[in-house]
């Protein structure tokens, strides 16, 4: 039976204070706990602009006391949440992953798949929608977590998130994961992982914690001056509320799902997200014994912040340092209850931000929105005018285009031939700026040409798309006008942290080499002294 965790925020408390006396003195060489900390949505940018606003012991623990990279991306080129999160443990990019995309069309069937979508599976306790996450089915690897279980047997693998993928994917096969559920502010697993949940997680939601943020305030953390080089709130292609103070279920009787939706787009998110992995971390005495754990804990609101006001806003500003305050306590916690020279702490974002193009153009830059569906309206339209009226191409699919294999068969129309067609087309498109076909991506013919090497990354023979293309900087394919994303490869999408801090395991100092987030699993690997994962691609970073 898998071992999971937690306890109420009350308990928790308590039950750190009671074992603390009783940590036992890491053997030589090996951390009893492995913490890896996801920031969604977080660029590198954001961390080096504000550092002088920072707390003492949040994400200038790592920056003061620990190592980091100055110039760490990720290697693919669709980025995008569930494929950084899939990349973070196994060491593997995409295309050996399997794991392309958020969601993606089924080649065959033009049906949606979603990234840990099972119908086999579903929430315990939770309504489970059709292509809700439930399970790591799809990703085709093993992760760190999987080989240390295989190692020791006694180890636990933990993965907490706002999103069910930011859990189920880092989690890996062996894992289990927790995702945070709209409908009732609760953490809930999957019966993929268990039957129920343990009576430490029914103690951890009968206290109702989510409710203690109803109408509770988010405030600035600084005066104005503070933010003066951040963009000032209620732009005019802001969703609606980009707005500081916020009441968090200000127009409401009481707490419900709509106010605990809300909830994951506020500070309060993050903070209660911790405080459940404080539960983990006491109810299954993780970093307390011989076999090292590994705790995942995905930080998902910094993403919802971005997508709707951009990482330039006032309110991106402030809630990462929100974020950093109460990353702050936790590492007070974490010293307390599995002590202070007991854990390797990590933390990354799964990828970073593009400006909003109306900022962009602010600027004077090239910028702007592509309609996918005008595009593949056009597309259609153009290839029509050559091979017969049809629906030639079916869909977008992961940032590429899906053609109708039937219709083409049954017009005895070549593949090869209408991708060339098609990366014609798309070149003519304003924003577009590469475009590769099927043949190329599998062949690797056009290594070294403009944004090859990561889109091929990103692509999966058996599951991507035909045509696979890339945007411009500072285009993004969407026809809201309110709302910015990410999903490129260039750098302020690719361009996280990787931050280390672990003094018996890490020698403290800014390292400015190129590294890839596919690094961190071989590393960690080589400090809990067990095998790489088996389709790692990644390079033992330099922290000694």
């Amino acid at each position: 039976m898998k071992k999971l965790f937690a306890v109420s925020v009350l308990a928790l408390a308590l039950a750190g204070c009671a074992t603390h006396s009783t940590t036992v003195s890491t053997p030589a060489g090996k951390p009893r706990l492995v913490v890896l900390l996801v920031v969604d949505g977080l660029p590198q940018r954001q961390v080096v602009d504000y550092r002088h606003q920072l707390a003492p012991d949040g994400l200038r623990r790592f920056l003061d006391r620990g190592a980091w990279f100055s110039d760490a991306h990720y290697g693919h080129g669709y980025t995008v949440t569930a494929a950084g999160h899939a990349v973070m443990l196994t060491g593997a990019y995409p295309h050996r992953t399997g794991i392309i995309g958020n969601e993606w069309r089924d080649s065959t069937t033009n049906e949606v798949v979603y990234n840990t979508g099972d119908t086999t599976h579903t929430y315990i306790g939770h309504k489970t929608n059709k292509l809700d996450g439930t399970s790591p089915k799809n990703l085709r690897v093993e992760s760190l977590g999987d080989v240390l279980k295989r190692v020791h047997t006694g180890s636990k693998v933990i993965a907490i998130s706002g999103k069910d993928r930011g859990a189920i994917l880092p989690a890996g096969r062996t894992g289990v994961a927790y995702m945070y559920q709209a409908q009732t502010g609760e953490f809930s697993s999957s019966t993929f992982y268990m039957k129920e949940h343990p009576q430490w997680a029914k103690d951890f939601h009968a206290a109702k914690p989510a409710d203690a943020y109803f109408q509770k305030q988010w405030k600035p953390l600084l005066p104005d001056a503070g933010y003066a080089n951040s963009l000032g709130d209620e732009q005019k292609w802001y969703a609606k509320g980009g707005k500081l103070p916020k009441t968090l279920g200000e127009e409401m009787d009481k707490p419900g799902p709509l106010y605990y939706g809300a909830m994951m787009r506020t500070p309060f998110g993050d903070d209660h997200s911790l405080a459940f992995a404080r539960a983990a971390i006491a109810g299954e005495s993780l970093g307390r014994d011989d076999s090292p754990d590994i705790l995942v804990v995905s930080l998902s609101t910094h993403d919802y912040i971005n997508h709707a006001y951009g990482a330039e806003s006032r309110l991106s500003h402030d809630h990462l340092l929100h974020v950093d305050r109460a990353l702050q306590a936790f590492f007070r916690d974490l010293d307390a209850t599995v002590g202070k020279d007991q854990y390797i702490a990590v933390l990354t974002a799964d990828h970073g931000f593009m400006p909003a193009p109306e900022y962009s153009q602010s600027q004077g830059r090239d910028a702007g929105r592509l309609s996918g569906s005008q595009t593949l309206a056009k597309l259609n339209a153009e290839l029509g005018k050559k091979y017969g009226e049809g629906q030639w191409a079916l869909s977008i699919s992961a940032l590429g285009i899906l053609f109708n294999r039937p219709l083409l068969a049954q017009k005895q129309v070549s593949l090869a031939a209408i991708a060339e067609d098609t990366r014609a087309f798309l070149l003519k498109e304003p924003g577009v700026a590469v475009a590769y076909t099927r043949q190329e991506l599998e062949s690797g013919n056009r290594a070294g040409a403009p944004f090859f090497d990561a889109m091929r990354k990103a692509w999966h023979r058996e599951l991507s798309a035909d045509v696979q293309f890339a945007l411009k900087p500072y285009w993004m394919v969407g026809s809201s006008s309110n709302m910015t994303t990410h999903g490129s490869p260039h750098p302020y999408d690719t361009h996280v942290p990787i931050l280390f801090y672990g003094p018996s395991w890490v020698k403290p100092g800014r390292i400015d080499s190129r590294v890839e987030v596919a690094d961190i699993a071989p590393t960690l690997a080589a400090m809990l002294g067990v095998p790489v994962p088996s389709a790692s691609e990644g390079k033992h970073l330099p922290l000694r």
